[in-house]
């Protein structure tokens, strides 16, 4: 079988479904966009969409050219080198071109196979994308092979807002701290703007330090806000057996899209926050979007910045992974949508149960999904024997 394939904003995309979900993947950097939850019921589509994709327009980081929704990248952060190789912003696995390997249905099950042979970095890396029947959920994987040494990695979901200001709520499992970016000077660099104060730690995203003395903290955990600005922090998830995730409750719709992790192997999540704020080309002013990105890396700034010691690293957090040629590394991560009760303002907990998954607000609301979250564990969708 071979999936069906074609150009969407302007990228070469390969696009498979389920009875719930339609999803596109794009040939050039593997980034996961549109996807449609409830795709025959009020569907709902949470993923960016770059404003630039049918402009003509000179685009030096490879990794603009067809930005949106989510993508694995390896290394995570902005270009630089370490030792002999140079790394382009989020490197060869966002920016490269993946080939067709495998799909096809089996059961209730759809899948999609990717690869890619890194050079800079050599070795193999597969992306497998499976959709449940009966699941507003994207179950993904990437197999890391034939790769050794230091590697900081992980997924890039960005989301668009739909709208005004202050009608999106994102929450995160509990952390035990945040830093905001620790290379900035000023208020302003190159053509971006910042809000935060630079190089801060925080325990609490509901209050974190801003450059302005007359309202010194702002809370981040509400989004548009801050128009102007682009900022980008990182929370650290205390160490725990049970998935970690981070939500974003879409008020207003009356959706929330959530995304599930290992916290052992992602043990971190960079959120960027760009609200009008970098008016460099191609940006200028006109982009509104959130980044909320499970990674194990310090911040965005690279493979270089991760691998030596540094402030998140200092206080026992790891910010690499140590590739072997011996064995795979596979990165397991779940992403996905579920309807909200009338109230439901902002995720405070998620329960894992038999075969679902129950999200619990803050004002005492919830809502219960169907959803294979061993998968973050076995990379399998068959129910383990002993359940966790």
């Amino acid at each position: 079988m071979v999936p069906e394939k074609k150009t969407l904003f302007s990228q070469p995309s390969w696009i498979i479904r389920s009875d719930e979900v339609e999803l596109a993947v794009t040939e050039l950097g593997g980034h996961m966009a549109p996807v449609t939850f409830f795709r025959n019921d009020r569907p709902f589509e949470p993923y960016y969409i770059n404003p630039w994709y049918a402009e003509d327009i000179p685009i030096d980081t490879p990794v603009l050219k067809p930005l949106r929704g989510d993508f694995f990248c390896m290394p995570f952060g902005e270009r630089n080198s370490y030792r002999e190789e140079v790394h382009e912003v989020h490197g060869e696995t966002a920016t490269g071109y993946w080939s067709l390997a495998n799909y096809g249905r089996t059961g209730n099950v759809v899948s999609l196979s990717l690869t890619m042979e890194t050079k800079v970095r050599p070795g193999r890396t597969t992306k497998i994308l499976r959709l449940v029947d009966g699941h507003n959920a994207v179950y993904c994987q990437h197999i890391l092979e034939g790769y050794s040494g230091k590697m900081c990695l992980g997924h890039h979901a960005t989301l668009d807002p739909h709208g005004e200001a202050d009608t999106m709520n994102i929450s995160v499992s509990p952390i035990k701290f945040g830093l905001t970016n620790p290379h900035l000077t000023g208020q302003e660099n190159n053509g971006e703007y910042y809000a935060l104060e630079s190089n801060k730690s925080f325990k609490n995203l509901e209050k974190v330090p801003t450059m302005w003395k007359e309202y010194p903290y702002d809370d981040l955990t509400v989004f548009p806000r801050r128009r102007g600005f682009v900022d980008i922090v990182q929370v650290y998830n205390k160490k725990k057996k049970k998935p970690g995730w981070v939500c974003a409750v879409y008020i207003k719709e009356g959706f929330l899209w959530y995304a599930l992790k290992d916290p052992r192997i992602l043990p971190s999540t960079v959120i960027w926050m760009e609200n009008h704020g970098r008016h460099q080309p191609p940006w200028n002013g006109r982009n509104c979007c959130i980044g909320l990105e499970d990674v194990c890396a310090y911040l965005a700034l690279g493979l270089r910045e991760s691998v030596r010691k540094n402030r998140a690293s200092e206080k026992g957090v790891p910010t690499y992974l140590n590739l072997s040629e011996k064995r795979p590394t596979v990165i397991n991560y779940i992403q996905g949508a579920a309807k909200i009760p009338k109230g439901f303002d902002k995720v405070r907990k998620v329960k894992m149960g038999q075969g679902e998954v129950t999200f619990l607000s803050y004002s005492e609301k919830s809502v219960t999904v169907p959803l294979y979250h061993w998968f973050l564990y076995t990379g399998s969708l068959e129910e383990p024997k002993d359940t966790f």
